[in-house]
């Protein structure tokens, strides 16, 4: 069985243009983390490396989703006071 995140990774060359199928693999590739994962286990790192960087990434994404739904908050429409908090 094939690992799940390399199925359907598929790009076609159109027009003998190697550089743009290049591109878009990179493209594909790097959104999915992928590139990131191999760059990072190339070399070995160190148990407090590993503890720092995830902990690094968890709180990353708790300030991302905090300042999503923030932003959400703001930008939301069809409001009865539509500047909360001036006068």
């Amino acid at each position: 069985m094939r690992h799940v995140a390399f199925i359907a990774r598929t790009v076609f060359v159109q027009n003998n243009d190697v550089e743009s199928a290049c591109k878009v693999l990179n493209r594909i590739l790097g959104k999915e983390g992928i590139l990131e994962q191999y760059r990072r286990t190339r070399y070995y790192e160190k148990p407090f490396q590993f503890r720092r960087r995830i902990n690094f990434e968890r709180c990353k994404a708790i300030y991302n989703e905090d300042m999503e739904r923030k932003i959400k908050f703001v930008l939301r429409k069809n409001r009865l006071d539509p500047y909360p908090g001036c006068l």
